[in-house]
């Protein structure tokens, strides 16, 4: 059984509580650091999807104060604009980095064949949030640097100068909202990112914020048709197709780019996008090199189907060691140091992984309008992640979504019944023949 955390907004600190206990395969051994940081020695890559960082040196000043801290060990990155994509096939053979962050849609099942184990389960997790993401047979693989809630990223006065001044707090109040933007004709309302693609797969993370309800992936497991009504998943993949056919998006997703996304939001010609809360730091920063007011970005929870606004709280990339890198001591200095020391996280308006840190300020309205944190549970995850993989729809990448824009849109046959009605066979075909 994974083991679950319940998220509680006191003030600005979020505090963790767990409720279940994890299981899996055995491991190797744990790498350690040595006491003395002269001591540690070695050339590592930290591989990163952050070609952002990279290429605006952010990444080489946190190596750059690393080094002062560890003056033996020597810091390469390596940026990867696709990812998933390409670190996947980089795990087909031993040369993956030595540091990297686990691809999202790897099975936790697979995580001692690739990576290192970090520490024990009951240890880490007193120190730090979401162990249990990455937690098997009690020894943890990964660790976040830091975490992130759900919903969207959008501009203010865009959406105040449309006489929208309050979060619309249901999905049909916020189609509304985007009508309204799009009769005021200053932006487009909403921006989809299709061509780039990974941004569409961010919408999965919204399950559980509809229904207020942390279980509801989990439920995906004995669901046989999860996109019909009063499923979370219906709701979220309803909301993005109205967008799209109610021609509340841009006008050909096929030319996308997420660089340019964030300009486009940020200086007013975009309303709003489904991004995680890292995605604040990135888009304000875009309004300052652009003379836009980074004041006017602001966050909002996905719509609500009962009326209390909910926000998943969960970690972003989780970093873990190649468990055939010849610098073991030197990759845990570097991710021991990063996650406790670099102030990374706080500089990401990033929710600490080290417990009893403060919310980020971008994050306070959240606490001020009563929006709830929860963490999906992750009891079932194994199980759903089967029965989509066999479904053939994999719900942690974009092509399913993609088509559902196609559709939208009229680029692709069919209309939202006949597609969720081919999605839900597939499901429940799946969930029969993996039992």
């Amino acid at each position: 059984m994974r083991r679950g955390w319940v998220a509680v907004a006191a003030a600005t600190t979020v505090v963790l509580t767990a409720c279940s206990s994890n299981g899996g395969d055995g491991a190797s051994s744990v790498p350690t650091v040595n006491a003395d940081p002269a001591k540690v020695s070695g050339s590592i890559t930290v591989l990163t999807n952050r070609t952002d960082q990279l290429g605006g040196g952010i990444l080489d000043k946190y190596a750059a104060e690393f080094k002062k801290v560890y003056p033996n060990v020597k810091v390469k990155f390596e940026g990867m604009k696709d990812y998933e994509g390409e670190v996947k096939i980089r795990m087909n053979t031993e040369n993956y980095g030595d540091v990297l962050p686990i691809p999202s849609d790897l099975s936790i099942a697979q995580f001692p064949h690739f990576f290192s184990p970090l520490g024990e389960a009951a240890e880490l997790s007193e120190q730090y949030q979401w162990t249990d993401y990455s937690t098997v047979a009690g020894k943890v693989y990964g660790i976040a640097n830091y975490g992130t809630v759900t919903g969207f990223v959008y501009n203010k006065k865009v959406w105040a100068d449309a006489g929208v001044t309050e979060w619309p707090k249901t999905p049909e109040e916020f189609v509304t909202a985007l009508k309204a933007l799009k009769a005021k004709g200053a932006a487009t309302p909403y921006y989809t990112n299709y061509h780039d693609g990974w941004p569409l797969r961010q919408w999965t993370d919204a399950v559980s914020s509809p229904s207020c309800d942390p279980g509801a992936k989990d439920a995906m497991a004995t669901t046989p048709l999860p996109w019909t009504g009063g499923n979370d998943i219906f709701t979220i993949d309803s909301l993005l197709y109205s967008v799209v056919h109610e021609k509340l998006s841009e006008e050909d997703p096929t030319t996308t780019n997420w660089d340019n996304s964030k300009v486009l939001l940020a200086t007013g010609k975009v309303g709003s996008m489904y991004l995680g809360s890292w995605s604040i730091a990135q888009v304000r920063d875009a309004a300052s090199k652009a003379g836009a007011n980074p004041d006017d970005i602001g966050y909002m929870p996905f719509p609500s189907t009962t009326g209390t606004p909910c926000t998943v709280l969960q970690p972003d990339y989780k970093y873990a060691i190649n468990k055939h890198s010849k610098n073991q001591e030197a990759a845990r200095a570097w991710i021991d140091w990063f996650v406790n020391k670099s102030g990374a996280a706080q500089d990401e308006q990033g929710i600490s992984s080290v417990k009893g840190t403060e919310l980020p300020s971008a994050l306070k309205p959240f606490i001020e309008k009563g929006v709830r944190m929860i963490s999906q549970d992750q009891e079932k995850l194994a199980a759903v992640k089967k029965i989509d993989k066999g479904a053939e729809i994999n719900l942690d990448a974009p092509g399913y979504r993609q088509k559902l824009v196609d559709i939208a849109r009229g680029a692709a046959a069919g209309d939202q019944k006949s597609y969720f009605a081919e999605l839900n066979k597939k499901w429940s075909e799946s969930q029969k023949t993996v039992g």
